[in-house]
């Protein structure tokens, strides 16, 4: 009998988890370089784009994670989540196209669960500092709150 849920069900992958050895671990995480891609703007596989649509192309096509689109060959895809985002911000958008939103942020990777769910990392810039690991805080223990009473006197 089939157990689970939705193939997105449960935590995403976490790059920094003590146990390395799942099966599931074997592929790997991408880290994607933080200054994107460079290469020329793929052609709209689409009709004829808006102007908003050609604006939000050009911009999704400068983020790192299009570097794994392009290798993928999600040009369509990237597409598609264009010509739905730019529908789904018109004020008298369909509640069923805003919906939509959200699984192509996650698997063009556009979201935090996305990038987990895809194991992608975006590289830290070269003049970024890195930061400073904050001191661990030990909070207080049951034992800490409790007070030592010497024999006959209490409560």
């Amino acid at each position: 009998m089939a157990r689970g849920g939705h193939a997105a069900s449960g935590p995403a992958p976490d790059p920094n988890a003590l146990r390395r050895e799942r099966k599931t671990d074997q592929a790997g995480w991408r880290t994607l370089p933080a200054e994107g891609r460079t290469g020329p703007l793929p052609e709209w596989p689409l009709t004829t784009p808006s102007d908003r649509e050609a604006d939000l192309w050009e911009d999704l096509w400068v983020k790192p994670q299009s570097l794994m689109w392009e290798e993928l060959g999600q040009e369509l895809e990237a597409a598609l989540f264009v010509r739905t985002l730019a529908e789904a911000e018109q004020a008298d958008a369909r509640v069923d196209v805003k919906k939509m939103v959200r699984p192509y942020l996650d698997s063009l990777g556009l979201s935090v669960q996305g990038m987990l769910r895809n194991r992608w990392k975006i590289a830290r810039l070269a003049d970024e500092p890195a930061e400073p690991a904050a001191p661990a805080v030990r909070r207080p223990s049951a034992r800490d709150r409790l007070k030592v009473v010497p024999n006959g006197e209490g409560a």
